[in-house]
């Protein structure tokens, strides 16, 4: 058979070869509707006013099938920016599902638990601990307040990261470490009902340095915060589970699962020293998050149908150009 020389149309041709996207829902979005059809049967199980029984299962059953619309649309014509959305709309919904937490609230007198998690914290803080942070003065405590309030931020300025590096196709690994570790500790909170240290313990192990940045985040809280628990601490899950899911999506950016590493320990130290959670709490949120991390760290890759038929079509092109 008489071979037809390569020419540049066909080279142009073979390397803007886009395969058509898998027709399957992500890991990320699998987890997002298992935990709002949790919260949707959450409201019919737990002593919650009618009313608001009602609103919470409207709320729950709209997300999923606004999900699955967004999901089947986006799988019937692939779109860039119905994938780009894909990647950043689970960010949001950590938001919603936090604030939904929040509407399970129930009273509790007895703070049992807080005082057990305390005689930790003032083990820590009382022998060295609160010292070592403030022997530069206000330097180190202003420090853990800023990373504190930017906790918010990391998981967002992660992906940005895993997109500015070239790993927009992993962004669903990052996402599922991400969202597995947050929501698992969302899920808890009804089940671990407490208060913060800073609202049981009034005045108490507070901070020497009443800087700026801890005014902030003490208007954030009394404005934004919930009150189901604080157990575990989804503030140091999230956290160090951007580090986590950043190192699986990006791993020869090894300098950016450093850098929100060692945010992440910042955070942890910041919820304990700051009375905004117990030593327990950080404890059970990073443990959350290092499991997590781990078991996603494992699963076998499995390449997906995306990357399998870039060589087909060139295969393709090859026989023809032959």
């Amino acid at each position: 058979m008489r071979t037809v020389p390569a020419t540049p149309c066909l080279t142009i041709v073979r390397h803007t070869v886009r395969p058509v996207a898998a027709k399957a829902i992500r890991y990320s979005e699998w987890i997002v509707c298992a935990f709002f059809a949790y919260a949707s049967l959450l409201t019919f199980l737990w002593p919650t006013p009618p009313g608001l029984r009602t609103r919470l299962a409207l709320l729950n059953v709209t997300v999923i099938l606004a999900y699955a619309g967004l999901v089947c649309l986006s799988n019937s014509k692939p779109r860039l920016a119905s994938e780009v959305v894909r990647d950043w709309l689970p960010l949001g919904l950590i938001l919603v599902a936090y604030r939904e937490m929040g509407w399970f609230a129930l009273p509790h007198q007895g703070h049992a638990m807080e005082a057990r998690w305390v005689v930790w914290d003032r083990l820590v803080l009382h022998h060295g601990g609160r010292a070592a942070i403030e022997f530069l003065g206000p330097v180190l405590p202003s420090i853990l307040e800023i990373g504190y309030a930017l906790v918010y931020a990391l998981p967002p300025a992660a992906l940005a990261a895993v997109y500015f590096y070239g790993g927009r196709d992993k962004a669903d690994r990052f996402l599922t470490v991400v969202l597995l570790s947050i929501l698992v500790c969302y899920a808890q909170f009804p089940f671990w009902p407490s208060e913060p240290p800073r609202a049981v313990f009034f005045g108490q192990d507070l901070p020497t340095y009443d800087t700026v940045f801890r005014r902030f985040n003490l208007w954030m809280l009394g404005n934004y915060g919930i009150h189901t628990s604080v157990f575990p601490s989804a503030h140091v899950a999230g956290a160090l589970s951007s580090a986590f899911g950043a190192r699986l999506a990006i791993p020869r950016r090894k300098w950016v699962f450093r850098v929100l590493l060692m945010a992440a320990l910042l955070i942890a130290v910041a919820t304990v020293y700051g009375r905004y959670h117990y030593l327990a709490d950080a404890a059970g949120g990073g443990a959350v998050a290092t499991l997590v991390g781990v078991l996603c760290g494992k699963r076998k890759r499995v390449p997906s149908p995306r990357h399998q038929e870039i060589p087909r079509a060139a295969n393709r092109l090859d026989r023809l150009a032959s």
